[in-house]
């Protein structure tokens, strides 16, 4: 989710992990300035406890595994960001418990103020982390999901209802309609509708 509006003085990087440690409100620190999150709606949280259970399922008995929310990611330079969910694997470098250094997929939830800092900036700062394979941008006021791959020089696929979203760093496949279980928007309960007159 993207860091807004709330601004403070310069902070050091030490100050700043301290400073989360006991903050209960987390904030994105970008070159000495730290910026709170913004707080997200019902439907934000329902995706990303969607994403992470079907990645916590695919990935259980795998060096790999889904973490969401408050898991900093280290990006370019001296920056630290907090994705939606991530996934990293147990030989991820990082020497503090607090932070991820290596993450193999990173997932945001767009919404209309967070949308542009995802696609540009943030997206920017994902895709050069070298250990990345995956960025996935999901909509939450619409069903569309975009998957940017390393293996495809991060050019985008887009998924829809009825599609199934290929995660080539998990070797994982999954349903569009599951990423928006119980996601209340007008093109997902439009589709549900049309799958129950079609199965009756």
């Amino acid at each position: 989710m993207a860091a807004v509006a709330e601004k403070f003085d310069y902070l050091s990087v030490e100050n700043y992990l301290a400073g989360e440690e006991i903050s209960e409100i987390k904030h994105e620190y970008v070159e000495g300035q730290v910026y709170a999150r913004a707080g997200a709606k019902i439907n934000h949280n329902k995706i990303v406890r969607n994403m992470s259970s079907l990645l916590w399922n695919h990935l259980r008995h795998q060096p790999c595994e889904p973490l969401s929310g408050d898991m900093l990611v280290k990006t370019l330079g001296k920056r630290f960001r907090y994705p939606d969910v991530v996934v990293v694997c147990d030989d991820d470098p990082s020497e503090d418990e607090r932070v991820l250094e290596s993450p193999i997929l990173i997932i945001e939830v767009l919404s209309k103020s967070t949308r542009k800092k995802d696609k540009g900036e943030k997206r920017l700062e994902y895709l050069a982390i070298p250990s990345l394979l995956e960025y996935v941008l999901i909509e939450q006021d619409f069903a569309e999901i975009e998957v940017q791959r390393r293996s495809a020089s991060w050019q985008s696929s887009y998924y829809f209802l009825g599609d199934e979203v290929v995660l080539e760093s998990v070797n994982a496949s999954l349903p569009v309609e599951a990423i928006y279980e119980r996601v209340k928007i007008d093109d997902v309960l439009a589709w549900l509708e049309q799958q129950q007159a079609e199965g009756a």
